[in-house]
């Protein structure tokens, strides 16, 4: 479904085509991308992904955001957690066919690796996938009312919301402007994200054990509810404006299959 859309979309241009993939937490994201690219390299084109989590800002910049800001802004995810101005960067190279660098972000650290993954122009079609890619801002009316203990009890004043939606309204809409298509991977409801959310971390846990890397370095089950907690309102949002907007809508079902 989605690579004869992405094939249609090729023939009608513009090249290279920016193609954004948005989908919660665990709904397969990374692994689409993964196959476009697999499936449109293996016809000759030229083909990269950038995955939003990997323009990440490190502890360091996080914790000053945080200090500055509001607490809550030291565990990445939400807007104003991203190296927004790189992401424009790396588009705008795309679309101009300039080579550049790919970022990569490594998550059992929480920081970014020191070197990416150099891209060499011009490319056919760049793949941008992430949780909230091509999410609009909510009004200020929705801001009010907490969605979780967490907005409840550690944002009573609404101070960290307002923030991130206000980078969400801003800054974002730039680097999201820059996408050409957008597919939304529509999960079921949120009640699902932390089911998939806590099988990414499990798997984590084995790649880090199987690299001779501390296991321990992946969050506990208790960890994902908190964490997956700070995305929550977004998706929420995401998942009942986008599907009226976006170029094409997958809805998935728990297990994660399409439906027909």
């Amino acid at each position: 479904m989605v690579a004869d859309a992405v094939t249609r979309w090729l023939d009608e241009g513009p090249c290279p085509l920016i193609l954004g993939v948005c989908g919660s937490q665990g709904s397969g994201k990374s692994t689409l991308a993964n196959a476009l690219l697999e499936r449109f390299a293996g016809q000759g084109l030229c083909v990269a992904t950038l995955s939003l989590d990997d323009l990440y800002l490190g502890k360091a910049a996080r914790a000053e955001l945080a200090r500055a800001v509001h607490p809550l802004l030291a565990t990445r995810g939400v807007p104003l957690t991203h190296d927004v101005e790189r992401g424009c960067a790396i588009l705008d190279a795309a679309k101009a066919g300039l080579s550049f660098e790919l970022p990569r972000f490594d998550k059992a650290s929480d920081e970014p690796l020191a070197r990416g993954e150099r891209v060499d122009g011009p490319l056919d079609l760049l793949i941008f996938e992430g949780w909230c890619v091509g999410a609009a801002a909510e009004d200020g009316v929705e801001l009010v009312t907490p969605v979780n203990d967490l907005e409840r009890e550690e944002d009573e004043d609404g101070v960290w919301r307002r923030a991130v939606n206000a980078a969400l309204a801003g800054p974002y809409q730039s680097l999201f402007a820059r996408i050409d298509r957008l597919v939304l991977l529509a999960a079921p409801g949120f009640e699902v994200v932390r089911a998939w959310r806590t099988q990414q971390e499990h798997e984590l846990r084995d790649r880090l054990a199987a690299d001779g890397r501390d296991p321990g370095l992946a969050m506990d089950d208790q960890a994902i509810g908190r964490f997956i907690a700070h995305y929550e309102r977004i998706t929420r949002a995401i998942l009942r404006e986008m599907p009226a907007r976006a170029d094409l809508t997958v809805q998935l079902d728990e297990m994660r299959n399409a439906k027909t």
